[in-house]
């Protein structure tokens, strides 16, 4: 059945770029690219330290793991690999990693003239990325590869009677970092108590960069790798250390005007069933701005946004003493940034099918966040909410409920941004752990050849 998908898939994708912008960028951008790989690394002499991520957001978790280790190995060779099109585009002009480029599709020759071209010192895979013929080619060639900021659910192909083929998988893997004590079980359920260790997630370290708050060297060094052993996740990791407020991003000035003194809920990452359940509110709080960031940014969903929630303008045509009560952000790149002017935080995804957006670039500004009601599949939503600083919402008016409650009462609203920005603190450390691991290992030489 694998084979079968790894033959069809990109039949169909070749298909769909006849009329899909982002299944074309797919088709061509892995058009000659393992000759293209042959070609620049031919005189590489610098062990190559492999990162693969599967879009935008494993990419957001890796980050800090190339930028840690770019920095206690800066003569290393990055090599970035995505699947899709979006982390690779939104990605191309990142300076952490000394090439970047798409993963040719999986399969047993690619696999093999991907290794030899490439001849990675060590690979780290992100989170959800299990492909057959590559992880079994680098553990046939001894490549140590690890599996970073990893979540397991019960319900998943590896835990049921018909896994063994994805179990397979996870046995390739030299070392599982998981994100939580769920996943350190189920995987030790499986035997592989040798391999795994809790590290946490990087993505707690991502956002946290992104206020420019510095970082523990390696917080919660101590907490269990081996649940043989009898140990446990510890309650609290280690204090973060406190750092100076980056000053705001000339970038923001705009949506800084637009904002002025009076509430400002930042909506970010919202599909049209969220942007449905918050118009009621937009539309009966005449005194209170909307920032809002779609997902979906295309022309025709700008207007409909347009359409629907008053007095709106897009960010693009924005000047500072327009007259507006809703900003429309109509780029990429700048919602982890601009949550940091909202009174109260709104992250998309929870009306719609997938489930809720990344919360946590909310919750590192210390504003409270809050978000629908299908979130079940993201341990950090539930978290949130525990902590006190997330609040979940079934419709319009639970939502019109959630805000008035915030906004009418300042205490309140308050203790739920410092709830929200205390639970990011106490989350992180997950990249010190994992590069300690790294750090560790004797593996930074040039391969002469793979095979």
């Amino acid at each position: 059945m694998y084979r079968t998908f790894i033959f069809l898939y990109p039949l169909f994708v070749r298909l769909a770029s006849l009329w899909n912008p982002k299944a074309r960028g797919w088709v061509r951008g892995r058009k000659g690219l393992l000759e293209d790989l042959e070609s620049r690394f031919r005189g590489e002499n610098r062990p190559v330290a492999w990162f693969h991520c599967a879009s935008l957001g494993e990419f957001e978790q890796g980050r800090p793991l190339i930028e840690g280790l770019r920095k206690t190995h800066p003569g290393v060779c990055i090599l970035l690999t995505f699947f899709s099109p979006s982390g690779l585009e939104i990605s191309k002009k990142y300076t952490g990693a000394d090439v970047i480029c798409y993963l040719p599709m999986d399969g047993p020759r690619n696999a093999r003239a991907f290794l030899q071209a490439v001849k990675p010192a060590i690979a780290v895979f992100v989170k959800y990325e299990f492909w057959h013929f590559y992880l079994s080619a680098l553990r046939r060639t001894g490549v140590p590869t690890l599996l970073a900021s990893a979540v397991f659910r019960a319900d998943q192909p590896f835990f049921r009677w018909y896994g063994g083929f994805w179990r397979k998988m996870l046995g390739c893997f030299t070392r599982i970092f998981v994100q939580d004590q769920v996943s350190l079980e189920l995987l030790a359920g499986l035997g592989l108590t040798d391999r795994i260790q809790w590290s946490g997630d990087t993505r707690f370290d991502r956002v946290l960069e992104l206020t420019g708050a510095a970082l523990p060297a390696l917080a919660g060094a101590a907490s269990p790798h081996d649940l043989a052993g009898g140990a446990t996740l510890p309650a609290t990791a280690a204090p973060h250390a406190p750092a100076a407020a980056r000053p705001l991003d000339p970038a923001l000035a705009p949506a800084a005007a637009f904002s002025g003194d009076g509430p400002v809920i930042v909506a970010g990452s919202t599909w049209d069933e969220d942007e449905k359940e918050l118009v009621h509110f937009a539309r009966t709080h005449p005194h209170i701005r909307f920032i809002l960031a779609p997902h979906e940014i295309s022309k025709e969903h700008i207007r409909a946004i347009q359409h629907a929630f008053p007095e709106s303008v897009p960010y693009s045509t924005y000047t500072p003493g327009t007259h507006a009560r809703c900003l429309i952000i109509d780029n990429i790149g700048m919602l982890s940034r601009l949550y940091q002017l909202g009174t109260i935080t709104f992250v998309g995804g929870g009306f719609g099918g997938d489930g809720v957006h990344n919360v946590l670039e909310a919750a590192v500004w210390g504003k409270p966040v809050v978000f629908g009601p299908i979130f079940d599949k993201y341990r950090e939503a539930t978290e949130l909410i525990e902590a006190g600083g997330g609040f979940t919402v079934d419709n319009a008016l639970a939502l019109e409920s959630c805000f008035r409650q915030l906004l009418d009462h300042p205490d309140t609203l308050a203790a739920a941004g410092q709830a929200a920005r205390a639970y990011v603190e106490r989350e992180a450390g997950a990249t010190g752990r994992i590069l300690s691991y790294i750090q560790e290992m004797d593996v930074w030489v040039r391969p002469k050849n793979v095979s």
